[in-house]
């Protein structure tokens, strides 16, 4: 049996499963051969431009051979702050290597890769989607040192993979004392009844962004007709600056999965599943084994308890893809499909997984349902404002003294946080990633919460030393690498702003472009598919205009002139009429030297050229 047949059968062969599929055969080859392909689509019986169409969306699946080593530099705002660009062009220089090509003899691809949710201990780095963090010169010159010998990157220096939590304050979820299936035995003496009415009593919402109410979106989808119902955790927090859910899995994973067989027990479900991103692959065995052990303990599985209840857990892991943190895209992707957002209505609590009820949470969301099944609704409501009860965990990142997880009761304010991460001299925070308004310095008494500041929980701070310019630039082009393309509003709008904003960055933008880029806001709002291209452009129109003098000095000057060679124009002139003597035909010159001109940057007024 070869190697590919093993993955398959312990796949059951299953073609909703095609994604894992091709995770693990990847694993195996370092790449996707069109021969593989088309071997896995016979033994799914699917069609072959199926399976290569799910291998194609996704990032960190490889169509080409991309290395036996490949090393991606995270890229989010945080990581250039803190140097990653220096460090990767180090890097390439001490491989012989160009960024974003692979070596002539195969060996080693350098290139980067979206925010990798480690921006408290950044720069980070993937190697063969392994988690470094902390890079520095040091690490860059023994990581050369070591590709070029072959070590394998399971004998790397093990202090390179250490990944820190970095908890700094602690409240009612990072702080709590339950045992290991406690809040699902609370759960269960309620029933499924007793515990949707505490859901609504406390009013919890869901804390991936939206703010959707649980008591709702559970009790829709238990009233659905089905033949079997779902609960999944979406554990695919690709925004850029957020790491909580990375913190929730690796330290407090008994109450995230008391929390899922709670919500599969409110809606009927007897199965569930956690969508855990691919940059999080390196905690994927030690979840797989707690899994293990809770089955064992009779807290997962048949029977859960004794108590009649059974419910298991399947983990499913993703490829690089943003766009699967929407909850009917992910749920596109956990059928082995491109992650690409379904057209709503119907929603996910009436046709979702496999065609059948489902309910999507954050993993913060089911963490915080298995303390309120202990604790009661009335309990978890007197915490925080009346609108946005209980508490929220934030990922603080970028000019703070300290970075890393803050659980704060919703009321807070924006200045608070900043004074408790020991921040100074702040011109402006990003409340929710690169998809969440901008805040200057005049609105930092503004509060967390639902009703005024809402976030998903990423917090990215910037002082008075940072060019808003490039954290921009940097947001604008991270949507046009993640957008889906699904929808024109989204796919041609990210691509414009990403055009418009580098002809800026070389000085050759005119305030025409900034007004594009408003009017581009505009339309997006309204016109795009999904969240992802409605809020793709909000961070970026508020620094237009909060900060528009950083956006301003890069206008260009009346008196700026690119260089322009009237011989090559002329030359490319003869080329295009093919003609010896261009001057023949001033009309066909003046308007090959104009493109000439244009792509020059240069304006091509016709007195210029004397034929």
């Amino acid at each position: 049996m070869t190697e590919l047949d093993r993955i398959l059968a312990h796949h059951e062969r299953q073609p909703g499963r095609l994604l894992q599929i091709l995770i693990a055969v990847q694993a195996q080859s370092g790449w996707l051969s069109p021969t593989v392909l088309t071997r896995v689509a016979s033994a799914l019986a699917l069609p072959r431009a199926r399976v290569e169409s799910t291998a194609g969306f996704y990032s960190f699946l490889h169509l080409q051979p991309a290395g036996e080593y490949r090393i991606l530099f995270s890229d989010n705002i945080t990581d250039r702050m803190l140097g990653n660009q220096a460090l990767m062009q180090a890097l390439c220089e001490k491989l012989w290597l160009e960024p974003g090509k692979v070596a002539a003899d195969k060996l080693v691809s350098v290139a980067t890769t979206s925010c990798t949710g480690m921006c408290d201990q950044g720069p980070a780095v993937l190697a063969n989607g392994r988690t470094i963090t902390r890079m520095t010169a040091e690490r860059v010159d023994e990581m050369a040192h070591l590709i070029r010998r072959r070590v394998p990157i399971g004998d790397w220096p093990p202090e390179w993979f250490h990944v820190e939590d970095n908890i700094r304050r602690r409240d009612i979820l990072l702080d709590h004392d339950l045992q290991p299936g406690e809040a699902l035995a609370a759960a269960l003496d309620r029933g499924a009844t007793g515990l949707l009415t505490e859901i609504e009593r406390s009013g919890l919402r869901g804390r991936g962004g939206a703010g959707f109410g649980s008591d709702i979106k559970w009790r829709s989808c238990r009233d659905a007709w089905g033949d079997a119902h779902y609960v999944i955790c979406n554990a695919d927090e690709g925004e850029p600056g957020t790491f909580k859910d990375r913190v929730l899995l690796n330290s407090y994973f008994d109450i995230v999965v008391d929390g899922l067989c709670i919500a599969g027990m409110a809606i009927g479900a007897s199965k569930g599943f956690i969508y855990l991103r691919g940059e999080y692959r390196y905690l994927l065995d030690r979840l797989e084994t707690r899994l293990a052990q809770r089955r064992e303990q009779g807290l997962l599985g048949r029977n859960i308890l004794g108590r009649g209840f059974s419910f298991d857990i399947e983990i499913h892991l993703g490829a690089g893809a943003y766009i699967c943190g929407e909850e009917s895209a992910l749920i596109e992707s956990l059928e082995g499909k491109p992650g690409k957002p379904r057209i709503r209505p119907p929603f996910p609590v009436t046709n979702g997984y496999m065609g059948q009820p489902t309910t999507v949470n954050n993993v913060e969301t089911l963490a915080l349902a298995a303390l309120i099944a202990v604790k009661g609704g009335d309990w978890f409501h007197a915490i925080g404002t009346p609108a946005s009860t209980g508490t929220k965990l934030l990922s603080v990142s970028g000019d703070v003294a300290q970075p890393g997880i803050y659980e704060f009761p919703f009321g807070i304010t924006v200045a608070e946080v900043l004074a408790a991460a020991s921040a100074g001299d702040i011109q402006a925070v990003t409340s929710a990633g690169a998809a969440g308004h901008c805040l200057d310095a005049t609105e930092f008494a503004r509060r967390i919460a639902f009703e005024d500041v809402a976030t998903g929980g990423s917090i990215m701070v910037f002082d008075r030393s940072r060019d808003m310019f490039d954290v921009a630039r940097n947001f604008t082009h991270f949507f046009a690498h993640e957008s889906c393309g699904f929808c024109t509003p989204c796919r041609v709008g990210t691509a414009v702003n990403a055009r418009l904003i580098d002809k800026l960055a070389l000085n050759r933008g005119s305030p025409y472009d900034l007004d594009e880029m408003t009017k581009m806001h505009d339309l997006m709002q309204g016109a795009s598919h999904c969240g992802l291209g409605n809020t793709a452009t909000i961070a970026l129109n508020d620094m237009l205009a909060k900060f528009r003098p950083a956006f301003e000095r890069r206008l260009h000057s009346p008196d700026y002139e690119p260089a322009f060679d009237l011989n090559a124009a002329l030359s490319i002139a003869r080329q295009m009429t093919g003609r010896d003597d261009p001057g023949a035909q001033l009309g066909d010159n003046l308007s090959a030297i104009g493109e000439h001109r244009a792509a020059a940057g240069a304006p091509s007024p016709a007195k210029d050229v004397q034929p």
